[in-house]
């Protein structure tokens, strides 16, 4: 049987986990649990990891007085921890220290070699140590009074290095990565990072170095047969998702699993579309490999407008960050904000304001409303009266939009775009609570024993009201799974499939036990 296979990236372990992992983790996280619901049969493969071999793995080390190994466990631990923190439901962890993944490196390297696609050469160019990579456009600026040359994408700092090296035919490769793109316009996405892909090809393109010098780059992957020379970091990095891949199931021959193999969905940060949409579909085609179905890349964020940078003190911690606002908090905070074709931002003003107003306020607030002692005092779920009333054709109205989110917000969330899906369960919590507004039902239980007319329309408020909450609970499953499992369970809601909020739950059901779904923020 065929799976479903999410992949986000692998951390780089030269530094903490930040929120630009998070909100990568928190999103893969999101479609995929997305997809779990929907085909509650299916299996799902949901992977990420860490990257551990490198250059800068070296200096940071040695900057932290421990050995690579000490330092890369160190902070591939506190990537696992984020994850258990913020409750992402892979089912795989992958290092590029694992001894399986180094096998699979070599598997992958002597495939290339066999047909024909690496060959030994002499290489100079400009080498950024801190972006692991040679560099053909590059800068003169000026920095403390001095000036240096610099790679004009990413501005650091370049020296001109010539070694043997071992190279990859990649230049070979253009016209098919072009006819790729073109025949497949959903390939990448959102469309702005496809189409600049197109234009990166539109200029040469050289044969890539794969290998470094192994005295300058001790800590990777020997080439195989070769010790003198360490494979190049993001060979061994995109390989990772081929060691998986064959690991699931584990008997798998050959470098994939058929039954995984390609992705489903690879969710990227933009800062590393060259090498997921150019090398690496590139390695897969030497390789007659699928290449994956959908690779989806997003945005950046900024903090109050600004680059988030260690050298401004502006990195968000997600440890912290979590702590303050709930670990669900912060999942619903990044996909609710960020926008993937154009850089969010962040500032600790917006997040209390955003989750006051949508998880204490409009979602919480409407539970109180429908379970206080004095509107609800049989703490149940009421039946829909069957009465000519024209609070009940309201009503109906309500509950039909609301019994249309499912198709509406499945295609926003799985396009990566959770920020519309979410939009749209808002606006049927905001109608609910309008509703409840001019329906006073404090007023409404006041005379309920007395007046068939206010104990019908109290019914069908409390019914309305919490109808719509179920079906949001369900919905919103793939963003704050915690605070949504609370709210079924408040609601006694045993079937929790995606498609079950696209059908009306009429019957009385008592509630279960009262709770705080989010705690505001002060």
């Amino acid at each position: 049987m065929s799976r479903f296979f999410v992949t986000t990236p692998i951390f780089y372990v030269n530094a903490a986990p930040h929120i630009g992992h998070c909100h990568t983790l928190v999103l893969a996280d999101a479609i995929n649990r997305l997809r779990k619901l929907r085909y509650p049969h299916e299996e799902t493969l949901f992977s990420t990891g860490t990257d551990e071999h490198g250059v800068k793995i070296q200096q940071a080390a040695r900057a932290a007085g421990s050995s690579e190994t000490d330092f890369c466990n160190t902070i591939s631990t506190k990537f696992r921890s984020l994850c258990d923190t913020i409750g992402t439901s892979h089912n795989s962890f992958i290092r590029t220290t694992d001894e399986n993944h180094k096998a699979s490196v070599a598997r992958f390297w002597e495939t290339l070699t066999s047909r024909g696609h690496i060959y030994k050469a002499d290489y100079e160019g400009w080498y950024s140590n801190s972006d692991e990579n040679f560099v053909t456009d590059v800068k003169e600026i000026y920095h403390k009074g001095k000036k240096i040359i610099v790679s004009g994408e990413t501005g650091t700092p370049v020296e001109w290095i010539k070694e043997k090296n071992y190279m990859f035919r990649l230049g070979s490769f253009k016209d098919d990565l072009v006819h790729w793109l073109h025949a497949n316009p959903d390939a990448v996405q959102p469309t702005k990072f496809h189409k600049l892909l197109q234009h990166w090809l539109e200029a040469d393109l050289q044969d890539l170095s794969i290998s470094r010098c192994s005295k300058r780059a001790h800590w990777g992957i020997p080439v195989p047969g070769d010790p003198s020379q360490t494979i190049y970091v993001w060979l061994d990095a995109l390989t990772s998702y081929l060691t998986v891949a064959r690991g699931h199931p584990e008997s798998a021959e050959g470098l994939v699993s058929p039954e995984v193999w390609p992705p489903s969905l690879q969710v990227i940060g933009k800062d590393i579309l060259k090498f997921h949409g150019i090398y690496w579909p590139a390695f897969l085609m030497a390789a007659d490999l699928k290449l994956p179905e959908r690779i989806f890349c997003h945005s950046h964020w900024t903090v109050n407008d600004r680059k988030m940078s260690k050298s401004q003190g502006n990195v968000i911690c997600p440890f912290d960050l979590a702590s303050m606002v709930q670990p669900d908090g912060l999942r619903y905070f990044l996909l609710r904000e960020a926008v993937p074709h154009s850089d969010a931002n962040f500032s600790i003003q917006k997040i209390k304001r955003i989750l006051n107003a949508e998880l204490a306020n409009t979602l919480g607030n409407l539970l109180n409303r429908c379970m206080s002692d004095i509107v609800n005092r049989a703490q149940v779920i009421p039946l829909l009266p069957e009465v000519d009333s024209p609070l009940l054709t309201e009503a109906q109205h309500l509950i039909e939009n609301a019994l249309l989110l499912p198709d509406k917000v499945e295609r926003h969330f799985f396009s990566g775009n959770l920020h519309v899906g979410i939009d749209l369960i808002q606006e049927v919590l905001r109608g609910a609570n309008n509703f409840v507004q001019n329906a006073r039902p404090w007023e409404l239980a006041k005379v309920a024993d007395h007046s068939s007319k206010a104990r019908h329309n109290l019914n069908i408020t409390l019914h309305t009201s919490l109808e719509i909450l179920r079906i949001v609970g369900i919905l919103l499953q793939p963003v704050i799974p915690g605070i949504s499992g609370q709210l079924l369970d408040t609601l006694r809601v045993e079937t929790r499939n995606w498609m079950d909020a696209s059908i009306h739950r009429d019957k009385e059901i008592p509630l279960g036990t009262k709770q705080t779904l989010f705690v505001r923020i002060k």
